[in-house]
């Protein structure tokens, strides 16, 4: 047995009981007058620059959402080069005063251990004898510089200087019975390496901008 099709019902007019309208379905107007097709007309046109500006602000609120995470990446790649700037140029400035200190001290031995005696002037001036083990290269001119340097001194006491095997050139071990310094090149250009290298640990990416922007005056 096949049924009858459904029928969706239908808001037609409804009446009560005494015959009165109780509903009417609203009348789909057909004619409008030109005042009435202006009003729609800019209402349409209203609604439609809103949606336009709504999409507008969205997209610009994107965009500025990707430019502040490109700087924002940006601004990072550019603290990594300049801390890797900042490394590269005091390990450049290290390696520069290497070579400057390893040539003075390779024309001026004696330096080191006379800058030492005459810093420790005081505490030695009462010593009857000092003894300075330095690299066997270096005995003679050492020898002299401190037999100059204990004249002008007036250390009345004996300072000998003595060539210990093994030692670097310029290194030092000066001894006066009550006391000890030493000097060492090499180590004291690993305990400053050591220094910088944990200088710029500590800085890491945090440092002050390598160029200070300053605004431009306007003319």
């Amino acid at each position: 047995m096949t049924s009858a099709p459904h029928k969706p019902f239908a808001f037609e007019t409804v009446f009560d009981d005494v015959g009165g309208v109780a509903y009417a379905p609203p009348r789909q107007k057909r004619s409008f007058t030109p005042e009435e097709v202006e009003e729609i007309r800019a209402e349409a046109r209203a609604e439609g620059e809103r949606s336009a500006l709504a999409e507008a602000e969205q997209a610009l609120a994107a965009a500025v959402d990707r430019v502040a995470e490109s700087a924002r990446l940006g601004l990072g790649a550019l603290a990594e080069a300049a801390h890797a700037h900042r490394a590269a140029t005091a390990q450049l400035c290290m390696a520069a005063a290497r070579k400057i200190a390893d040539s003075a001290l390779d024309r001026f031995p004696e330096a080191p251990v006379t800058a030492a005696l005459e810093a420790l002037a005081r505490e030695v001036e009462a010593s009857p004898r000092l003894v300075v083990k330095v690299a066997a290269e270096s005995r003679d001119q050492v020898q002299q510089a401190l037999d100059n340097l204990a004249q002008n001194l007036g250390h009345a006491g004996q300072i000998e200087a003595r060539a210990e095997p093994g030692m670097d050139r310029a290194a030092f071990v000066l001894d006066w019975g009550d006391g000890r310094a030493a000097f060492d090149p090499a180590d004291a250009a690993a305990r400053i390496q050591d220094a910088l290298d944990q200088a710029l640990a500590a800085e890491g990416l945090h440092a002050e901008p390598l160029i200070s922007l300053e605004e431009t005056p306007h003319g």
